[in-house]
């Protein structure tokens, strides 16, 4: 079983800000892989904290497909609720902005024998949390993010 939490921001404002993203990877409650970065250019002003949770579930999605994890039983758990909606068909893609990243997920997602994503409240999202703030603090201090 891979379960992966995921998470974006936009700082120091929403929108128009830094928009990050990250996310963690377990294996069988073992993590096996971190990551995080920009989702757009910096004070961008269309980059929202949405685009950052779409793209760090793009990139967790698209990490699966590279490294042949489609046979295996995924759980994808994010803290935003338009995300997990969004990509479970549940709720309707009404931003423009957003349609891209949703559309690539979703094109990505018949490849996988078994995946669903999953709600988890914020206090249950706090390492995703920390790689998206981390990419922000990289940014900030200089440092090339990943």
């Amino acid at each position: 079983m891979i379960t992966i939490f995921f998470d974006g921001g936009c700082e120091p404002k929403n929108p128009g800000g830094v928009s990050t993203w990250g996310y963690a990877v377990y294996q069988d409650g073992e993590q096996i892989h971190e990551a995080y970065g920009l989702a757009t250019k910096p004070f961008d002003p269309a980059a929202t904290n949405n685009i950052g949770e779409y793209t760090a579930a793009l990139r967790a999605v698209e990490y699966l497909v590279e490294k042949e994890h489609t046979d295996e039983e995924i759980e994808i758990r994010g803290d935003s609720l338009l995300v997990v909606n969004q990509v479970e068909g549940k709720w309707k893609v009404k931003a423009a902005n957003l349609r891209p990243l949703h559309a690539k997920i979703g094109k990505l997602l018949p490849s996988f024998h078994s995946i669903r994503f999953t709600w988890v409240p914020r206090e249950e999202n706090s390492q995703a949390d920390e790689l998206a703030g981390r990419a922000y603090i990289d940014y900030k201090a200089g440092r090339a993010v990943r």
